[in-house]
């Protein structure tokens, strides 16, 4: 395995920028749970707001977010528009491989006073 840091024109501190951004993108449950949706398929906002119980600006609020980050992409239907991964495959791969992490440190995340859930309250 080669170390990304000693290849020729990588920057690393560009690339640990980006992917603390992408991992931002990817921290908020509502993001989450559009993601989890979106990856059964195509949907437009008000199906994802039943699904979700949340309100259509809350909705549209984070789609816009997960578009401006390059995850989910939309096309026009009618008046409509129809929300889906822009990025299935490694989407899923990187949502996969966070349960198989969370399935390997249990609480500890969850408890960290850093970023657990009593530290976002």
């Amino acid at each position: 395995m080669t170390d990304r840091a000693e290849e020729p024109g990588v920057n690393e501190a560009a690339a640990l920028s980006a992917a603390a951004c992408m991992f931002r993108s990817l921290g908020d449950p509502t993001r989450l749970a559009i993601l989890r949706h979106l990856a059964l398929g195509e949907y437009k906002v008000v199906e994802l707001t039943a699904h979700l119980g949340l309100a259509q600006s809350t909705v549209s609020a984070h789609l816009t977010c997960l578009r401006d980050c390059g995850l989910v992409t939309s096309r026009p239907q009618g008046r409509a528009s129809m929300w889906s991964l822009a990025t299935g495959a490694e989407l899923l791969d990187v949502l996969a491989a966070a349960q198989r992490l969370l399935a390997t440190t249990g609480d500890a995340v969850a408890l960290c006073p850093a970023y657990g859930e009593e530290a976002s309250r």
